[in-house]
């Protein structure tokens, strides 16, 4: 049964229409046109927002400029920052329905998981509003009782923010709170199927002090949009998240000025299983690493890497399971997963599908689900997978899986390590031996042991190789939005003198 929406905030049949929000202020693009977004799991229109032009881009960047030069924000107290952030905080965590009705109508996510996730992007906001006060530069006293060296950490300046349609709150979280903790201004780019609570969040940190111009939000498509913001020269920072190639072409934009990029891209991310692991919660963790956000997941467990001697017992408990997974209307609280977020990624994962069945053998799901009326897709379960075959290579980006089998531990090494990526991974072992190996072997910015998709608000997250570089969440990201600046200072009594 679906939730009462009008007791979540947000009647049912209402389209919420937004503008830019630029320099504290709704704002229509300046080309006028407007783009609408459906519930790709009924069909129903739920918002429209501005498609946004270079001119819009150039106005909110010069309000994040304006707003940084002039201190309105980095010039205040790092208490007085946190508080802000602080108040943010409060806000998402105890005004939480709406919001997460809102986010499950543009995205297609269960509701049970959208629930979740906005508290959980309040936890960040409160992490973050701690950093703001932790950050602290170093000083160097051994040069003797004439000189002294600091070294500060200083806000970066104007930064532009990218965010995917998959997570539009969480990885929005992962960065601007960060970044507003460092002192720096914001135009924020968000998914063109998903802006609706980025602009929710700008209303929401007008409410909690936030000066005008210190945060701006463009919608629209990433030509122009994201380009323009990628390769301005009054930017200092971008920092994206999405497809690997997009990725290079915001490092490419990039090199106009040599701004500073943090980049959160793709994976193909190996979930390994030793057969001394507890098989029911090794099962249950594969099902989560691909189900959960209906495979839309950056970190997702796409590639099942089994030891032999317990194949057949894992993929048989691996089907049964699946039978319990609710997949359906997302505003259902009993859903586990929703729809596919837009019509061009539900055609990509369906191609790939007809590509497994011609590399590797169907356990299980293999298609749409036209019967529930929206972008659906069965859970899909692929075996007998060659390494080389481009389900086992390629990100899908959906509820895909291939398992594939390892006879040792060194295999397992080099299985997981067979890829251009470098995201996440995650063993299942009750070995710590096996375990301290592993962690130390994969190639991967993030390794889980015993568990999946587990991101506390205080670990960093991010790639190496092609899954990116930089760092998100926890102490790290605050410090990704700041400069190292080095100060010597001489008593000019005992300045040193090279000409006499």
């Amino acid at each position: 049964m679906s939730i009462d929406r009008t007791e979540w905030g947000v009647a049912e049949g209402y389209v919420r229409e937004y503008g830019h929000f630029i320099d504290g202020t709704d704002e229509p693009s300046i080309g006028g046109e407007r783009i609408e977004r459906h519930n790709p799991a009924s069909g129903e229109l739920v918002a429209s927002w501005p498609a946004g032009t270079i001119t819009d881009v150039d106005r909110a960047v010069k309000a994040a400029v304006r707003a940084f030069e002039d201190g309105r924000w980095s010039g205040l107290t790092a208490s007085q920052r946190s508080d802000v952030l602080g108040a943010v905080s409060r806000k998402l965590k105890s005004d939480w329905k709406r919001l997460a009705l809102i986010e499950s109508l543009e995205t297609g996510k269960a509701i049970s998981q959208s629930a979740d996730e906005i508290p959980w992007s309040g936890d960040m906001w409160d992490f973050a509003a701690g950093q703001a006060r932790a950050l602290h530069g170093d000083s160097y006293s051994g040069f003797g009782e004439s000189k002294l060296a600091l070294v500060l950490r200083e806000p970066i300046g104007p930064v532009g923010i990218i965010t995917p349609w998959n997570y539009p709150m969480v990885v929005l979280a992962q960065k601007l709170p960060y970044a507003l903790a460092a002192g720096c201004t914001v135009v924020v780019k968000p998914s063109e199927f998903t802006s609706g609570t980025t602009l929710e969040l700008a209303q929401i940190l007008r409410e909690a002090g936030l000066p005008d111009g210190v945060f701006n939000v463009v919608t629209g498509y990433g030509n122009p949009v994201g380009q323009r913001l990628a390769e301005h020269h009054d930017i200092r920072l971008v920092s994206f998240t999405g497809s690997t190639a997009t990725g290079r072409k915001v490092v490419e934009a990039s090199a106009s000025n040599m701004k500073k990029v943090v980049l959160e891209l793709g994976g193909k991310n190996p979930n390994v299983i030793f057969a001394d692991a507890d098989l029911d919660a090794a099962v249950d963790g594969a099902i989560k690493a691909f189900v959960y956000n209906s495979g839309a997941e950056c970190c997702s467990g796409s590639r099942v890497i089994v030891e032999r001697s317990i194949m057949d017992s894992f993929v048989a408990k691996l089907d049964e399971r699946l039978d319990t997974v609710s997949i359906g209307d997302p505003l259902d609280p009993a859903t586990k997963m929703g729809s596919i977020n837009n019509k061009p990624q539900y055609e990509k994962i369906l191609k790939y599908i007809e590509i497994g069945k011609d590399e590797a053998t169907l356990v299980r799901g293999g298609g749409a689900s036209p019967q529930l009326g929206g972008l659906f897709i069965e859970p899909t379960v692929f075996k007998d997978v060659p390494l080389d075959a481009t389900i086992a290579k390629e990100e899908i980006f959906g509820p895909v899986i291939a398992v594939i089998p390892f006879d040792s531990i060194d295999d397992a090494i080099h299985i997981a390590n067979d890829t251009e990526y470098g995201l996440a991974s995650s063993v299942w072992t009750s070995d710590l031996a096996t375990a301290t190996k592993m962690a130390r072997k994969v190639n991967a910015g993030v390794v889980w042991v015993n568990t999946f998709l587990d991101l506390p608000s205080e670990i960093p997250v991010g790639g190496v190789r092609q899954s990116g570089y930089g760092r998100e969440n926890g102490r790290y990201a605050a410090e990704e939005y700041t400069v190292v600046k080095t100060v010597v200072l001489q008593d000019p009594s005992a300045a040193p003198r090279y000409l006499v």
